[in-house]
């Protein structure tokens, strides 16, 4: 079979079973598989408004989130990873019951999707909409009810802070915020919204597991967290900047460490920016499908103003390449069909081997 005809046929495929798109305009280049060590992508924050409900019981943006796992899905080569970066429901709530029917219900829709089968593994990360009530404090029943409906796609959590500890966390976060290794890829996962210190991380023990991961021969380490420590600049009081003196902190532990990229969500927006004299990126990866911030701001690069995700590819020389895959906002509106919107590449940066 012809590579054209193979393509025709897995779009004809993913179609078929409910995630109808148009071919991807993906560039891979550098991207080649016997270029590539290891690849993932991430994007968060796809849930709808409260009064955006179409009916899925997921409050998800359900056309939003099939189109992009069906997008991912087409990557040559497959990446190892999705980390899903928070906001996956609507949540906001202390009816723990509730709280279980949505996050079941995205379950289902992921778990319909062209990614399971793809061999791609879901890490899915909370966010103040999975930990937090309706008061926007986090509650350990919120945290218990997460851990328990999506424990399967938290498979490397177990090694993180337990309640106390140098950080003083109230709950015991050891499955919330945990860090694994993938070859000498060391990855990360922090929740930032614990319950009894929101808008806070573990900052010693990121610290010393950062230190650990360089001593064990981690050559790459990424963080991930839903709330960035550095805002989109609109909104400069958000995120971890709430506290200025801990997310400083937080930040002289990644940049000392080498740290990569921390890549968040909570903005509804793409942002890329290296905020400070380190080397280490953040990149807001909150354009899931939640409607756009109204502060977005699209003639401050590289802002984007539409729905997709991020890829980042390693390769085996250490080249790590970061791309931003996109497609525009649905003129009919944000929870409207995507099968004409074409998915390309709209922001592209590669840091060379340090």
């Amino acid at each position: 079979m012809s590579p054209s005809r193979s393509l025709a046929s897995l779009i004809a495929a993913v179609a078929a079973i409910g995630f109808a798109c148009s071919a991807p305009a993906f560039a891979h280049g550098s991207n080649d598989p016997d270029a590539t060590a290891l690849s993932f992508v991430a994007f968060g924050c796809n849930r709808v408004n409260p009064t955006d409900t179409t009916g899925d019981p997921s409050t998800a943006n359900v056309a939003e989130l099939q189109r992009t796992l069906a997008d991912i899905a087409q990557l040559n080569p497959k990446p190892k990873y999705l980390f899903f970066v928070g906001d996956e429901v609507l949540g906001y709530t202390s009816d723990t019951v509730r709280l279980a029917s949505e996050l079941t219900a995205w379950r289902t829709l992921y778990e319909a999707s062209p990614l399971p089968a793809a061999g791609v593994q879901l890490v899915a990360i909370p966010g103040n909409h999975e930990t937090q009530t309706d008061k926007k404090k986090a509650a350990a029943a919120n945290e218990r009810t997460f851990l328990r409906v999506m424990a399967p796609y938290i498979a490397h959590g177990g090694n993180g802070p337990s309640a106390g500890g140098p950080d003083g966390f109230p709950t015991d976060q050891s499955r919330l915020s945990y860090s694994f290794t993938d070859g000498t890829t060391h990855f990360i996962v922090l929740n930032t919204d614990p319950a009894g210190r929101d808008a806070h991380v573990p900052t010693r023990w990121v610290q010393a597991d950062i230190a650990a991961a360089r001593a064990d021969g981690a050559t790459h380490i990424f963080v991930f967290g839903h709330k960035p420590a550095y805002p989109y600049p609109t909104e400069p009081t958000d995120g971890l900047s709430i506290d200025p003196a801990a997310r400083d902190s937080f930040w002289t532990a990644l940049g000392q460490g080498g740290v990569d990229a921390m890549i968040a969500a909570h903005n509804h927006v793409y942002y890329r920016s290296q905020p400070t004299a380190a080397p280490t990126l953040q990149i807001i990866a909150g354009n899931g499908g939640s409607k756009l911030d109204s502060g977005l701001d699209p003639s401050m690069a590289p802002t984007g103003e539409y729905y997709g995700f991020t890829q980042v590819s390693i390769s085996t020389g250490g080249t790590v390449t970061y791309r931003s895959y996109g497609r525009d906002v649905p003129s009919a509106g944000y929870t409207a069909s995507v099968a004409s919107e074409n998915t390309t590449v709209r922001d592209s940066v590669v840091v060379r081997s340090r």
